[in-house]
């Protein structure tokens, strides 16, 4: 194979997470609506694929040295669309079955806090990146990345499938969803420390520059 269609191939991969996660919406909805197991098995699946193609679209990339500035950008732009429509979904599942208002609010924080870092993370690398800084990504920022694929398949898991589960197994499942919930908000606010601290120098240069 030609080096063209790996590099083609990896791009590929990194944009499925779109129709993938898109998909996973519909069919979480539909589940929801019409409280369809098999719309929900589908829902996890593709939310499993979507995750699959963020492990493997950079180690393939690698493998095969098609590494580019373009698969750079886009592997966590396609990493932001996925935080974006998967956690307002989760939140709004959490809403229509009703669930109790901890968890809502939980979730709430988690969902926002997300939305908010990679805002604030995509500031500061702006800025400095424009005093020619390193702004590649942190271990930081990949460890957080990589716990919230199977951060947000456990939760869908719960949400979608805790009805089905005997009654004394339902609690220990939900408490697991919360010490996950809360590990990640913990994580998030740690990671804006950290990026803010390595790039606050870059910040008083931009706001002490005329």
């Amino acid at each position: 194979m030609k080096p063209g269609f790996h590099s083609i191939f990896v791009n590929a991969l990194t944009f499925s997470r779109v129709p993938l996660i898109f998909g996973f919406l519909a069919c979480a909805v539909a589940a929801q609506r019409q409280e369809s197991a098999a719309y929900a098995a589908t829902a996890l699946l593709l939310m499993f694929l979507a995750g699959i193609s963020d492990l493997f679209d950079g180690h393939l990339a690698r493998r095969w040295r098609v590494v580019s500035t373009f698969g750079k950008m886009a592997d966590p732009l396609m990493d932001k669309v996925f935080f974006i429509v998967s956690f307002p979904t989760l939140l709004w599942l959490i809403g229509a079955q009703g669930e109790n208002a901890f968890h809502a609010a939980l979730m709430l924080v988690f969902t926002v806090l997300y939305i908010l870092r990679d805002q604030w993370v995509t500031f500061l690398r702006a800025i400095a990146s424009a005093y020619q800084a390193d702004v590649s990504a942190m271990w930081l920022g990949k460890v957080r990345t990589a716990l919230s694929f199977p951060a947000a398949g456990l939760i869908y898991l719960y949400l979608a499938f805790h009805g089905y589960l005997p009654q004394n197994w339902d609690r220990p499942f939900l408490w697991t969803v919360y010490a996950v919930e809360a590990f990640l908000i913990c994580l998030n606010v740690y990671s804006c420390v950290v990026y803010t601290k390595a790039y606050w120098p870059y910040m008083l240069r931009a706001i002490r520059s005329k």
